[in-house]
């Protein structure tokens, strides 16, 4: 589902945490575990996208059974990002989820622990069970890797507005078409 290659070898797993705070998966990335299971699986770069956190990851070129990794802070687009990439790892933000899906490309969602009231859990918990992504803590990010087919991964379904637009338009009082 979605895994792509370019045309130098290079395999790419582009980590997003949006617009929050959230050093726990950027630590997680940046841990030898977890970059040696990303080497295991084929991938060949890491870019990381680490927003207002305080934690800095280590840039590395690819050396000996492990993955290059670079970052940066914020993007005014990370459109492209999500499109040349083979996986996608992010927080457990609608929209980041959502995008990703739509382009139907490997996810890891990775929940926040931190937040309060934590309804994203909910939404990545869900998606996961209907087989759409994976879903892990950053404690328990290698396992996933290690553990994942993103194969088995089923592409997500694109909704379809209409029946919406009309429930609202006869709310609103026009006329169905």
């Amino acid at each position: 589902m979605g895994e792509i290659e370019d045309s130098k070898g290079r395999r790419m797993v582009f980590v997003t945490v949006g617009t929050t705070l959230f050093d726990a998966l950027v630590r997680a990335v940046d841990t030898k575990e977890v970059k040696q299971e990303l080497f295991r699986k084929g991938y060949t770069h890491l870019l990381i996208q680490m927003g207002r956190g305080f934690y800095t990851p280590t840039k590395s070129e690819a050396e000996d059974g492990s993955v290059s990794v670079d970052y940066f802070t914020f993007s005014s687009s990370i459109a492209d990002h999500l499109r040349s990439a083979s996986l996608v790892i992010s927080h457990a933000g609608s929209g980041s989820i959502f995008e990703t899906l739509r382009l139907r490309k490997p996810l890891i969602v990775v929940v926040n622990e931190d937040l309060m009231d934590n309804h994203q859990s909910e939404l990545a918990e869900e998606l996961a069970e209907r087989k759409h992504l994976y879903c892990a803590r950053p404690q328990t990010l290698h396992h996933t890797i290690a553990n994942m087919d993103s194969e088995s991964l089923l592409p997500y379904p694109a909704g379809d507005a209409n029946p919406v637009a009309k429930l609202i338009n006869r709310f609103l009082g026009f006329p169905d078409d």
